[in-house]
């Protein structure tokens, strides 16, 4: 399959962009800067929120993966705002996305969301939705507006709502009904889930939750705020 993996820098991009060439998909990556690729995968430059630049990656692709988001300190865009993304990069970006997969008739959408976005806010500990309240509230509403725009596109999609995200290596289990082993899970791990949604025929208008995998003789990790403002 050709699939476009747009905010193909970031963490869970990158890992994205991996799982698919080692799956043997063909891969374009688009950014908004040149970086090193696996051997073979096409670089596009631009911005997500730029209609033409998004327009020329989409033209031709079986399948879209949207990893958007910002990379700054939680703590500092919280305090000061972004200094180089927007805050509604996700929404803006994923709304620009999925009006050129309809001028070109591709019907496949991955897109990254968080854990704690839509029906799986209720299932948040209390310390975490204090997190999401105070340090996270922009990045949230933007995903709440994101999921929107996936939801209401008329493409085939699925959204990936991974737990706090880390560059460690633990294992991914991935759940339909929002259920959560560990509340930390590697960015290579969301990035082959998201990799495996786009490349096969699974089920869509589906939401996956993905979480660490336990142990099964240990009991589920509740996390903390701390490790939240690491989300992304």
């Amino acid at each position: 399959m050709k699939v476009l993996v747009v905010g193909a820098t970031g963490g869970s991009g990158r890992a994205t962009v991996e799982s698919l060439v080692e799956n043997g998909h063909e891969v374009t990556a688009f950014a908004r800067r040149a970086a090193d690729f696996p051997a073979g995968v096409r670089t596009v430059i631009g911005d997500a929120t730029v209609a033409a630049d998004v327009d020329r990656a989409v033209r031709g692709q079986d399948a879209v993966v949207v990893a958007l988001g910002i990379r700054e300190d939680a703590l500092r865009v919280r305090l000061r705002g972004s200094s180089g993304t927007p805050l509604d990069v996700r929404s803006r970006g994923t709304a620009t996305v999925v009006d050129a997969m309809r001028a070109h008739g591709v019907r496949r959408l991955v897109v990254q969301s968080s854990y704690g976005v839509g029906g799986t806010r209720s299932r948040l500990p209390v310390s975490i939705r204090i997190v999401f309240a105070l340090l996270l509230r922009p990045q949230i509403a933007d995903h709440e507006r994101q999921e929107r725009i996936v939801r209401a596109s008329g493409l085939d999609w699925v959204l990936v709502q991974p737990v706090t995200l880390t560059d460690g290596e633990e294992p991914a289990t991935v759940s339909v009904d929002g259920a959560v082993e560990r509340w930390r899970v590697s960015r290579r791990a969301v990035g082959a889930v998201l990799a495996k949604a786009a490349g096969e025929a699974a089920p869509v208008g589906r939401t996956l939750a993905v979480s660490g995998a336990a142990e099964r003789s240990e009991a589920a990790d509740t996390g903390t705020g701390r490790d939240l403002a690491r989300r992304r």
